[in-house]
């Protein structure tokens, strides 16, 4: 292994001049939001995240997969600057936009599908689920959308209705909107049905035309469906190719919307450009945020100008495509381009290989899944009986902070790795050198 100067950890976590932050966010700082550990970021450079006491940190969450060029790229930061000084605001919803009309262009030739496209621009993934909820009911003038168990797609009282990833995102703030219906999505880990890919015939979609259309939700009246190509907040779970195939054929056949939200599957994470791509699907309407812009708040929700056929007035946002998010997000997509998005392909085969050798290895992982640098490891009580243990996965990632790797959780029970795709084979080896000796320690504890 080439020698690396770093992670490097100089201080007891949290340093003094954390533990200084700290107490003043518990002070100014609304508690609604949750943070595994206390880190307190001073700066950050590639694949790497300094503390205000000086710790380095390998970083394999990407500031939550948005970072895919890595932490203020040279030539990121140079856009960003450049633009800054040309124009920094001129709300895209009253006037024209240059950078977000060549965006636009962009994005509408390399979203899936060979038709022309439309765009419309927000600051973060929520407001792009929200738009695509409003625009299926507009387009479609029916009422009724279907989500998923364990999916999330924002905070936001539209995104909630759709998300239902964990009690606390929804508990005292119900009614939300109406119509929403869920059903369970292709886990086949742990399979709702108790069947196994080889003999289940998509039963997670059969059960949605012979039952659900044939008792409860009449097709007619459906607007759209909401599905995460890969569930990401639920916990990285990767459906079988067969799934999205059926899923698909189900909104042809009965003229509903397929609606993928791709905020943090995009962007060239799962090792191509889209997640999508991977299932052979042309979604109706695609949401993007997270890796977009490298960093900057901008979303984007794209569907084909047939579509997207709303009235001037029926949605608008004031700092929705910002030009200085997008010259950002154009930097980013030719970085993606020109070779991150191939490296990202590389590096996760790689990855998945080396995290499928410890599933083998330690009992307390359960299953190994991922496409691209969008990998998860499932920890388990027992492999037989898949039992969750949420507090066994929290105190390993703790672990894997006082180290000095960065790592989040995802699902009731999943380790997620989610590097930025400058990643080399180094990084990777140091991470799961790391993550290996929690694992040893977890073990040898116990739990």
């Amino acid at each position: 292994m080439t020698f690396k100067s770093y992670p490097c950890i100089r201080t007891k976590l949290p340093g003094p001049n954390a533990v200084q932050y700290l107490e003043k966010e518990k002070k100014y700082i609304s508690p609604s939001s949750t943070k595994g550990y206390p880190l307190v970021v001073k700066s950050a450079k590639g694949m790497v995240v300094t503390d205000v006491d000086d710790n380095i940190f390998l970083d394999f969450t990407s500031g939550v997969a948005v970072c895919n060029t890595g932490h203020n790229h040279d030539q990121i930061v140079a856009s960003i600057s450049s633009q800054a000084s040309t124009l920094i605001h001129m709300s895209g919803a009253d006037f024209y936009n240059p950078l977000q009309i060549q965006l636009a262009e962009k994005l509408s030739a390399i979203c899936p599908g060979s038709y022309t496209k439309r765009v419309f621009f927000g600051n973060s993934g929520a407001e792009s689920v929200e738009a695509a909820f409003k625009l299926a009911r507009y387009h479609t003038k029916r009422s009724i959308v279907i989500a998923f168990y364990n999916a999330f797609h924002g905070r936001t009282m539209g995104a909630l209705s759709l998300t239902a990833s964990k009690l606390n995102q929804r508990k005292h703030f119900l009614p939300l909107i109406p119509e929403v219906i869920h059903i369970p999505y292709a886990y086949c880990y742990r399979c709702h049905y108790g069947l196994t890919p080889d003999n289940c015939h998509m039963a997670c979609v059969t059960w949605i035309r012979e039952e659900l259309f044939k008792t409860k939700v009449p097709p007619e009246d459906v607007a759209a469906i909401f599905v995460e190509i890969i569930q990401g907040e639920g916990g990285y779970i990767v459906p079988p190719k067969e799934f999205h195939k059926a899923l698909y054929q189900l909104t042809r056949d009965f003229n509903i919307l397929y609606i993928a939200d791709e905020a943090q599957s995009g962007m060239g994470r799962t090792g191509r450009m889209f997640a999508s791509e991977h299932f052979d699907i042309v979604p109706d309407i695609i949401t993007l945020a997270k890796g977009i812009a490298s960093g900057l708040p901008l979303s984007a929700m794209v569907a084909s100008e047939k579509i997207m056929n709303w009235l001037p007035g029926s949605h608008a946002s004031t700092f929705g495509g910002n030009p200085v998010s997008c010259q950002a997000a154009l930097t980013t997509i030719r970085l993606l381009e020109e070779g991150l998005i191939d490296n990202a392909a590389k590096q996760g085969n790689y990855m998945i290989n080396e995290l499928k050798k410890l599933e083998r290895t330690y009992p307390i992982i359960g299953d190994v899944r991922g496409l691209g640098l969008m990998l998860a490891a499932e920890i388990v009580k027992d492999k037989q009986t898949k039992e969750y243990v949420p507090e066994v996965r929290d105190s390993i990632i703790q672990k894997a902070f006082s180290k000095g790797l960065l790592l989040l959780g995802c699902g009731r029970s999943a380790i997620r790795f989610c590097p930025p795709l400058i990643l080399a084979k180094d990084d990777v080896d140091i991470a799961l050198s790391i993550f290996k000796e929690c694992l040893v320690e977890t073990i040898q504890g116990k739990f």
